[in-house]
């Protein structure tokens, strides 16, 4: 694996290589995370600073906790990752999500490394999202809704669940502003690194 401290001032380290599950769960595993360009060139990234979500920090509105008390919206996990891949790949602008992207990451749901958060509107998949973990750290791909509010929802559910496993690491990438407002926030590289390399070798199980 390239180092990441080589990674230009965007973040990009590196492009081509294969998205082999080992591949991928060694670039994961040194700070490293695949995301294609426009063109589905696979490229290889480790910004710096790095955006995670604290597992006690995430802003939840008066609104958001109106519609989970609503029980409108229901949420499983790992009931439905290819959907769940679906929906986040259903962009109108277009997505980062090419089908060498979607065939990899259901490779790795299929052998126990990636996983998803469902939100229902009875029977339909009305949001959710997808990741990787290792160890005590989880990574954070994509999210998408169908229905006002499922994928907060669906954060706010893997939020809990992580807490609750024991986990010590969300990682979501890049800051948004979105994202800011749900309580994520960004980090030096040199910190997440650390961060990452203790979260991984944790005993511990999504």
């Amino acid at each position: 694996m390239p180092d990441p401290a080589d990674a230009t001032p965007s973040g990009l380290l590196a492009g081509g290589g294969d998205l082999a599950p080992g591949t991928i769960l060694a670039a994961y595993r040194a700070g490293i995370f695949p995301w294609p360009d426009a063109g589905g060139t696979l490229l290889w990234w480790s910004p710096d600073p790095r955006a995670v979500m604290p597992l006690d920090g995430m802003h939840v509105s008066h609104r958001l906790r109106r519609t989970q008390r609503q029980g409108r919206l229901r949420v499983t996990l790992d009931r439905a990752c290819a959907g769940v891949m679906s929906g986040c790949a259903d962009r109108d602008g277009g997505t980062w999500i090419t089908a060498p992207i979607r065939d990899a990451y259901l490779a790795l749901h299929e052998l126990g490394w990636a996983h998803s958060v469902e939100v229902w509107q009875g029977d339909e998949l009305a949001g959710g999202l997808y990741g990787v973990a290792i160890g005590g750290f989880f990574a954070a791909e994509s999210m998408f809704h169908a229905a006002r509010d499922a994928s907060k929802i669906a954060l706010a559910a893997l939020v809990e669940h992580l807490r609750v496993r024991g986990f010590a690491l969300l990682d979501v990438q890049l800051q948004t502003p979105h994202l800011a407002s749900l309580g994520t926030v960004e980090i030096p590289r040199r910190e997440y690194l650390a961060r990452l390399a203790d979260a991984i070798v944790m005993p511990v199980r999504f």
